[in-house]
């Protein structure tokens, strides 16, 4: 028996912790609501951020700050990355609520982790976390954006301490370190939306072996129902099943969207809508969206990174979605 369409996306992200692990670090205001409402806030959280790194023993190696959401590329030698940014998400709000007279939850649920396969994978990710601002129309050009950590590694700007950025640099090659880099960021341009392609059901960042090594040392041990995550890697579910009740919920003709000739606006956002449901609910590779849809898998990686870009943007866009998962 299906799940209802609302159990696609699981409400509370079991994560794994081990020491060394690294991980993409994604969190938003609740609501979509700004987390940052001056320069002021923008200095505490990076304040904060320090004290976090210092406090937990966690290596900082990349981060962005956006309007409403922030990125972090970390790693835990100790293991401890829930109970870090517990501290760090509590500790954020309380005085963001202080400076900003106001109160409540500042946070959409929990922070959203990808856990990364290894250092070889952290390029492209700093690429990709660098480039939020581009993509999100808010400069034309990354120098002029202050508040991410892209100018220690395109300049020679000397890092706060806490910040990590020898790893990563050293990846690049040429004797201009950061000549070299700002190269990779634009190399990384011309590939947007591969990097999803190595995101395993939404919580792997790496191969297929990684992915079934984490199953073995983790998974298999806790195959319980307080475990979401089982659900996710485990459970066979039928996408074609999950297509048509969420068409029927939504009154979308299926048949129309997934036509090979050149579809309408509506029709697109529909089925696009319909791509990252599968997608978001971690349970289906691009391929087989893209098989279940009639688009190829790479067509598939660009749409969700469309439709990202513009559920960020857009909020009437987003109401739509969230009615989509309801």
């Amino acid at each position: 028996m299906l799940h209802p369409i609302r159990k696609l996306t699981m409400a509370r992200q079991w994560r794994i912790e081990y020491s060394g692990a690294l991980y993409h670090v994604l969190s938003r205001g609740n609501g979509r609501q700004d987390i940052f409402l001056s320069d002021k806030d923008r200095c505490l959280f990076l304040d904060l951020v320090q004290e976090f790194s210092e406090r937990f023993n966690i290596d900082v190696y990349a981060y962005v700050l956006m309007g409403n959401h922030y990125h972090l590329l970390l790693k835990t030698p100790d293991a401890n990355l829930s109970k870090g940014m517990q501290w760090f998400g509590t500790t954020y709000t309380r005085q963001f609520n202080l400076l900003n007279s106001q109160s409540g939850h500042l946070f959409q649920g929990r922070f959203k982790s990808i856990i990364v396969e290894n250092d070889a994978y952290l390029l492209r990710l700093s690429c990709y976390i660098h480039r939020n601002p581009l993509r999100a129309g808010i400069v034309d050009r990354l120098v002029d954006f202050k508040w991410s950590s892209y100018p220690y590694y395109a300049y020679r700007r000397k890092a706060p301490s806490w910040l990590k950025t020898n790893l990563i640099l050293d990846q690049v090659s040429g004797k201009d370190k950061n000549q070299a880099y700002r190269r990779k960021v634009q190399q990384y341009a011309d590939e947007s939306g591969s990097i999803w392609e190595d995101v395993k059901h939404g919580l792997v960042f790496g191969s297929e072996g990684f992915l079934n090594d984490l199953k073995e040392r983790f998974l298999l041990k806790k195959m319980d129902v307080e475990l979401p995550q089982h659900n996710r890697l485990f459970r066979d579910v039928d996408p074609q099943k999950v297509l048509q009740r969420a068409s029927e919920a939504l009154h979308i003709d299926l048949d129309s969207v997934c036509k090979s000739r050149r579809i309408s606006r509506n029709e697109r956002d529909q089925r696009d809508f319909l791509i990252y449901l599968l997608w978001e609910s971690g349970r289906f590779g691009n391929r087989q969206i893209g098989l279940h849809l009639g688009i190829s898998f790479s067509n598939v990686s660009r749409r969700i990174t469309e439709i990202r870009r513009r559920l960020d943007k857009d909020k009437g866009l987003e109401r739509k979605y969230q009615m989509l998962k309801a």
